[in-house]
């Protein structure tokens, strides 16, 4: 799955990686900072193409926007479940009621640095399984490219709007997204610790789609809308582009936040996990 993940790079690195054809934030107050923590219901960038609104040009332009994280889906009556709506899995995006249409039409990719996955120790395990322990520590490890490169990760927007608003409220339209997640790889990690993970699998069954640098205008044409050629750019990513090492306990708190939280650990702090 992805619960939390990190985001650093500024709108004009985003623009340059992604070919950013339009990001007008009214004022500077309006860029999001960096964000080591990001958490659902946490504004978020997204990359996407669509035309502009009132535009003489139709054709879709590629945009940086900030989102929500937690989709609610269009005809929602109230946005409380958004919370709740962070991933959507790519084995059933394209029938399930809250992100079939997205899915079709309003497709996204949401930059990070890489994301957060906690494991549980086997120490741990034990002491839940005799009862010593109610609530065993977890470890979270840190999901990044191997060679330092962003982490696309496939996504879904929609919009809502708010009925108790009126249409010119800062606040009608709420504008939301979600991470679509597959199966987490078997292969063995670039550069895996003999003590650690071999595989993403090991961590968690689920990691968020990855989109190569090949597939990214496919995955963001609005003009793709057939179901079979979309579920196509649903398949997994090259394997072995990933290294997963563990971090301080500290990311488990979402009020913490910085680039500390990223550096890497000689050894885990929940005892053995692997």
């Amino acid at each position: 799955m992805c619960g939390r993940y990190a985001a650093s790079r500024s709108p004009e690195d985003l623009a340059g990686i992604f070919g950013i054809e339009r990001w007008e934030p009214a004022t500077a107050e309006e860029s999001l900072e960096p964000d080591w923590n990001v958490a659902p219901t946490k504004e978020v960038y997204a990359v996407l193409d669509r035309p502009e609104k009132d535009a003489a040009d139709p054709r879709p332009v590629r945009q940086l926007r900030k989102l929500t994280w937690g989709l609610v889906p269009s005809w929602a009556k109230t946005p409380e479940g958004g919370a709740r709506m962070i991933n959507a899995r790519a084995e059933t995006v394209h029938e399930k009621p809250s992100y079939r249409r997205a899915f079709a039409a309003r497709r996204c990719i949401l930059p990070a640095d890489g994301y957060y996955e906690w494991v549980t120790g086997t120490e741990e395990r034990d002491l839940e399984v005799e009862g010593k322990r109610k609530r065993p520590r977890k470890q979270p490890y840190f999901v990044t490219p191997a060679d330092g490169s962003v982490f696309a990760m496939a996504g879904l927007y929609e919009f809502w709007r708010d009925p108790t608003l009126p249409g010119d409220h800062p606040r009608a339209w709420w504008v939301t997204c979600s991470v679509i997640t597959t199966e987490a790889e078997t292969a063995p990690l670039a550069a895996a610790p003999a003590d650690g993970p071999g595989a993403l699998a090991d961590i968690h069954p689920r990691m968020p789609l990855m989109l190569t640098p090949d597939r990214w205008d496919a995955w963001l044409d609005p003009a793709r809308t057939g179901p079979e050629e979309l579920r196509e750019l649903l398949a997994p990513p090259p394997e072995g582009l990933m290294r997963a090492y563990p971090v301080s306990t500290a990311v488990s708190n979402v009020r913490n936040n910085g680039p500390e939280l990223l550096k890497e650990l000689a050894a885990p702090e929940v005892g053995t996990l692997f």
